[in-house]
Formats: structure tokens, sequence, C-alpha cells
């Protein structure tokens, strides 16, 4: 199994992360000292290591400039969004990819699986497929089919649409949708998952009676209809 070393203060966040990323099948451990990842790298311990730019006593781009200097192990920085001299810094020092924060999970978890088939030569859960009647999804290339025909899916409709199929005829909550796709919990009239629901309906089309593949339960979530 595939160790993930997450270097990040962000509690809440790292706690989100590790969970679905040990769902996935990664052995997941987790610090907020930056120091560790370059003693990890030094004993080729991690596969790959997520690490991100602000961090106390030491930041990332020192960090990943040290661990360079000890080992080859896969780096993804996490960095603040539309930072571009953090995202710069990092890939010039040898950083292997970067997500911006706050970040998908699922976008994540394709981003590591990408990295280690580049870097190890062989694919990484490239078989894993996940299927509800016609809905076939690819985590790993974060790619889709409907109905044996591409599905034209966006970054974050692809999230959403992966919480959905892994609990498929089961009621989601808005909540758990939120903190699975976008890395949080909800805000005060947050409605992007409404949003984003609405433009996955139209590309799935209606059922044979006139219904939408996604019910929705006022006030509580989602559910994605299962064919029996």
């Amino acid at each position: 199994m595939t160790r993930v070393l997450l270097i990040d203060d962000d509690t809440e966040l790292t706690s989100l992360l590790s969970e679905y990323l040990t769902e996935e099948g990664f052995i997941v451990e987790t610090t907020d000292d930056a120091r560790l990842g370059i003693a990890d790298a030094a004993g080729n311990s991690a596969d790959i290591i997520i690490l991100d730019v602000m961090m106390p006593r030491m930041n990332g781009i020192d960090a990943l400039q040290r661990i360079r200097r000890l080992s080859n192990v896969p780096v993804i920085m996490l960095t603040a969004k539309g930072d571009d001299v953090d995202r710069i810094s990092g890939l010039n020092l040898g950083a292997d990819d970067y997500v911006a924060k706050p970040c998908s999970p699922g976008e994540l978890a394709a981003r590591i699986r990408a990295i280690l088939r580049r870097t190890a030569g062989k694919t990484v859960d490239d078989a894993e497929l996940l299927k509800s009647g016609d809905l076939v999804l690819r985590p790993s290339s974060r790619t889709a089919e409907w109905k044996r025909q591409a599905l034209d899916l966006t970054g974050t409709e692809f999230s959403i649409l992966e919480v959905l199929v892994r609990q498929a005829g089961h009621l989601v909550a808005k909540e758990e949708i939120s903190r699975r796709a976008f890395g949080r919990g909800l805000t005060p009239f947050d409605r992007r998952i409404d949003v984003h629901i609405s433009s996955v309906r139209q590309k799935l089309g209606l059922r044979s009676d006139g219904s939408s593949w996604i019910k929705s339960v006022r006030g509580q979530g989602y559910q994605l209809v299962q064919e029996t």
C-alpha cells in the first residue's frame, strides 16, 4: 500500500484529507512539523509527501529544498489560492505538483495517483471503477462514462458525483458532500452544491419516468438513484 506523509498545521483540513485518503486505500501519516518530513525523506519511508507552504518553525519551501538534497521522493505542495510565487518557487525547487488550498480531497487523491504512475512507471489503482447502473467513474484519471459515452464533467462536478456514486441509493447530507468534495464544511447560504448538482442533472438527463437521476431532500441532501 502507498504511504502518504501529510505535513500541514491546519488540523481540520488535515483530518479531512487523511480520512478521505485512508478510505481510498492509502496509508496516511500526518504531522505539523516540516522538519519531520526532512527526516522521513532521509529514511526513504514515504512514497509521497504532501507539504504545505505556510508552516510554523520551518516553511514548506525551505523544507522542500532540504528534502531534495536527500531524496527524490515525490512532493506535492499545498499553496494559497492564487499565490503564483509559492507555486513557481516550489516547482523550481523540484516539487512534482501543487494544489491550491482549500483543495478537494478527490483532486488531491487523483494528483497523488497521477504522480505515482509517472514516477514509478506503473499504474496505481488504475483498475478501480465506481459503478452505478450505466454510470462509471474512474477516480484514478477522474473520467466518467454515462451509457458507454464519455461524460464531460468539471473537476468539481466529478468530485460531487464521486461522493454520490460511492453511496448510491443512500441520502448524502450536503455537509458531507461539501467536506468530501471541497475539503471544508458548508457556510451559511452556500449554494455551490445545488448549482453543481443542477448541472450534473442536465448532463445525465431524465429517467424513463421523467424524474431526475439525482433526488433531493429539501434541507437535507441528495441521493443518486440506484437501478435495481
